[in-house]
């Protein structure tokens, strides 16, 4: 059964949310602590191969004024390697940016309304944001 996934990518971690085969409900699935590019890349190979993924959206942080700032090129820099590593490895899927403003701060207030510790919320938080990223993008469909 085929599904997306969704990337809230981080300088530290990378937010990893998959959607239910129907293509209606996003689910957190990981946290990818980033090493290398390489390391990062062949992780997400085994989440798209395990969980037959079709397609990818990645959260593009833009600035409130809808430009383009640093992390945002950072952001697309690693779509660019990773379209790069996927034909590498015959992989042919769909890359799609969605706008990612906000989420990170929705995660933030639902976690702390569930009454979740700092500690606690700092492992899962691109997670949630990565699960808010893919929802977005299933209900726009």
């Amino acid at each position: 059964m085929n599904r997306f996934m969704a990337l809230d990518v981080g300088d530290k971690t990378i937010g990893v949310a998959i959607s239910d085969p129907f293509f209606i409900m996003a689910s957190g699935h990981s946290t990818i602590f980033r090493k290398t590019l390489q390391t990062d890349f062949d992780i997400l190979k085994d989440i798209i191969e395990k969980e037959n993924i079709i397609k990818i959206i990645v959260g593009l942080p833009k600035n409130m004024n809808n430009t383009i700032g640093p992390q945002g090129q950072k952001v697309l820099d690693f779509v660019e390697d990773l379209k790069t590593f996927l034909t590498e490895n015959n992989l042919k899927l769909d890359i799609i940016m969605q706008d990612e403003r906000l989420t990170t701060v929705s995660a933030q207030r639902i976690l702390i309304e569930g009454n979740m510790k700092r500690k606690d919320r700092k492992k899962v938080i691109d997670k949630v944001a990565a699960t808010y990223i893919l929802q977005s993008f299933l209900d726009r469909k």
